[in-house]
């Protein structure tokens, strides 16, 4: 196989170890000749370059060449793909987008709600810089983009670059849950087949199968009920929040227990009670604060002090193996299944041409080619439409700089719903965001 040229744009992510891990794992897979990190925050990326540059020369000496760069030209000159990994404003703005809504009662998550719009208005404009800047060096090459709010990045993504076909939206959480679903039945998750739909971080597995062609969603469905739903991938598996995510997904089943639930419909369905359960002096993102961040970067002071990454607890991870493989199949013309977002256009056919679903997709060398999924029921459309247009909303303030349909979008939101809440909240976003958010008339 042609070995390939890819940058991680988002270098500095507490993501990127596991990403090198699964890059190394998969390096028959998807043999690199050059790797490179961006990043417009120096420092950030410099420790997690140089633990990654003792790594990579102890399990991929194979690779030609290592570069960490701020420089714009440096990365993504000669690319054959791009992993995208950003979060404008980084984890402080992330506290904020969970602690503001709480603070007025409602749900504080990173994609959901009303934090997931102020991160989504954030994210937008330099999401659009980022492909225009690797456009300009690479005009070819993939683009796998997996920054959240994926939905609202990849709406304005698609209305700012309608035409370009190499853009790939992507989300790992199917994939995460599907690693609990193939441990409940002692299969590889690589052997599961899903029939899925929905948006991102909305949606549901109307069925999972076997190579053969055998339905094993109902014997998923009834472990999950008469036994205990747990993340299974390393990464989340001992997480607190993640295990209480996994078992909520196990209460939307028996209440709703025609379709196996993406977990992040835990916000949407049981909202007061999630609110109630987070406080805004221990955040999520705090967590993470105190947890992945912490545990990453001494896991790199120790590869750095010691010359090596032995004895060092670094391993690959689904979200990184999902992403490469995703690659590998777009630049080798697999033609793999994965679960991915593409413009609808018929694919749910009771749902809006111009949503973008998240379904079963072929990758080729073309791009996504997605199953069709047909008419969904009265309920999940209900559901799917009025996210979809709280989505079109946010995009479509970002770029008419509107205040009103901001709050139209708010009060559309399922885990807020109240006009009077919706307008606080959305000020005192406002406030918050004043150095990112463009101004709103």
């Amino acid at each position: 196989m042609e070995r390939k040229n890819l940058v991680i744009v988002g270098g500095g992510s507490t993501y990127t170890l596991g990403i090198i891990m699964s890059l190394i794992e998969e390096k028959e897979n998807f043999p690199l000749q050059n790797l490179t990190f961006y990043d417009t925050d120096a420092d950030r990326q410099e420790k997690i370059a140089k633990a990654t540059e003792i790594l990579l020369s102890e399990h991929y000496p194979e690779l030609e060449s290592f570069s960490y760069t701020t420089d714009k030209a440096a990365a993504f000159a000669d690319i054959d793909a791009a992993f995208v990994q950003i979060r404008t404003g980084g984890l402080a703005m992330r506290e904020l987008d969970e602690q503001i809504p709480l603070q007025h009662g409602v749900v504080g998550q990173e994609t959901c709600g009303a934090g997931g719009m102020a991160y989504g208005l954030r994210s937008i404009k330099d999401m659009i810089d980022l492909v225009n800047d690797i456009r300009y060096y690479s005009r070819d090459a993939w683009i796998l983009n997996y920054t959240n709010p994926a939905a609202i990045v990849g709406l304005a993504l698609k209305r700012e670059f309608p035409d370009d076909l190499r853009i790939l939206n992507i989300c790992d959480m199917p994939i995460a849950i599907m690693k609990s679903y193939a441990d409940l039945l002692e299969k590889d998750v690589w052997e599961l087949v899903p029939e899925y739909f929905g948006l991102n971080h909305f949606g549901w597995f109307s069925k999972l199968l076997d190579k053969a062609g055998n339905d094993l969603t109902d014997e998923i469905k009834d472990k999950i009920i008469n036994g205990d739903f747990l993340p299974t991938d390393k990464e989340i598996a001992n997480d607190e929040s993640w295990i209480q995510t996994f078992r909520q997904a196990r209460q939307m089943l028996i209440d709703f227990p025609e379709f196996l639930p993406n977990t992040y419909l835990q916000y949407y369905l049981y909202p007061d009670d999630l609110a109630k359960k987070e406080s805004p002096d221990n955040t999520r993102a705090r967590q993470v604060i105190n947890g992945r961040e912490k545990r990453v970067h001494e896991h790199c002071d120790q590869i750095i002090q010691q010359g090596t990454a032995k004895d060092i607890d670094v391993e690959a991870d689904i979200h990184g193996v999902y992403m490469i493989r995703a690659a590998a199949s777009l630049l080798f013309n697999l033609k793999e299944t994965f679960v991915v977002m593409v413009e609808n256009q018929g694919v749910i056919s009771n749902l809006p041409a111009d949503a973008l679903v998240e379904v079963p997709a072929l990758l080729t060398n073309h791009g996504p080619k997605a199953f069709s999924v047909g008419e969904i029921p009265v309920f999940y459309k209900g559901l799917i439409e009025n996210q979809h247009a709280y989505e079109r909303l946010v995009v479509e303030a970002y770029y008419e700089n509107s205040y009103n349909k901001l709050l139209q979008a708010l009060t559309l939101n399922r885990t807020i719903v109240s006009a009077p809440k919706a307008k606080a909240i959305l000020d005192d976003l406002i406030e918050a965001n004043k150095d990112y958010w463009p101004a709103l008339k």
